[in-house]
């Protein structure tokens, strides 16, 4: 009997846990593991820039990037870490439901918004840009009929996300198809078990300092830091394992 009231204790944790941490917009199963590097305790940390925080200018400017991974992405990893420690400790003593739902919102929110950022600091690159070769390409193609068809598609949507949140170019594991996404906030507008490719942040503080409202602008010049290498092997990953 003590066994299964343990059971019953831990299971919820493990349950929530793991879907915390892949988030409502996320299948962190196809994701490569290092873009969510954890303590040996389990806790989420800020991965660093793989350039320096000059690398992408002009395109993007140093001091966005500083304040962007350093403050913004700081913050996404202390919220879900604090979400994910709160909600264990409200299952632990006894289920309260005053503190659930609200736990439940910031675990989607600050976790949507941690991975996503891990996703476009490798999306990127100096001297990126240009187009895809092999499979991806050929992916593209097939699904949304050449490659300018869809950075049209994928910067209309990036350009017209209502408030804050992302463009993205995400594997679609049920159809195995590309498709491209909206995600308002975090973690809003998405497709189940969708796999981001990738992803172009158009909250205000990724672009303001040196676009100001021009958010097409911005859209427009993150074309020319795509690190497509890494694109395409988040498609292999995703497809190889749909």
């Amino acid at each position: 009997m003590s066994d299964r009231r343990e059971f019953l204790k831990t299971a919820p944790l493990a349950a929530y846990a793991a879907l915390a941490a892949g988030s409502s917009l996320l299948n962190l199963s196809t994701a490569m593991a290092a873009d969510a590097p954890k303590t040996e305790a389990g806790a989420y940390t800020l991965p660093p820039l793989p350039y320096d925080y000059a690398a992408l200018e002009p395109h993007i400017d140093a001091q966005t990037m500083t304040l962007h991974h350093d403050k913004h992405h700081q913050a996404y990893v202390d919220g879900l870490n604090a979400a994910l420690d709160g909600m264990t400790k409200a299952l632990a003593e006894g289920g309260d439901t005053t503190k659930i739902h609200g736990l439940t919102h910031q675990a989607a929110f600050h976790g949507s918004g941690h991975i996503l950022h891990c996703v476009f600091w490798k999306n990127m690159k100096p001297k990126g840009g240009g187009a895809p070769a092999g499979a991806l390409a050929k992916a593209i193609d097939a699904n949304f009929g050449s490659f300018d068809k869809f950075t049209t598609a994928f910067t209309t949507a990036a350009g017209k996300v209502e408030g804050s949140g992302w463009g993205i170019l995400a594997f679609e594991p049920l159809g195995r198809r590309l498709v491209v996404l909206q995600a308002e906030k975090h973690q809003n507008l998405t497709q189940w078990g969708a796999t981001p490719l990738l992803v172009v942040d158009v909250w205000e503080h990724a672009y303001y300092l040196k676009y100001q409202n021009k958010r097409a602008d911005y859209v427009k010049a993150f074309w020319n830091v795509v690190n497509w290498d890494d694109v395409a092997a988040r498609y292999d990953a995703a497809a190889k394992n749909a």
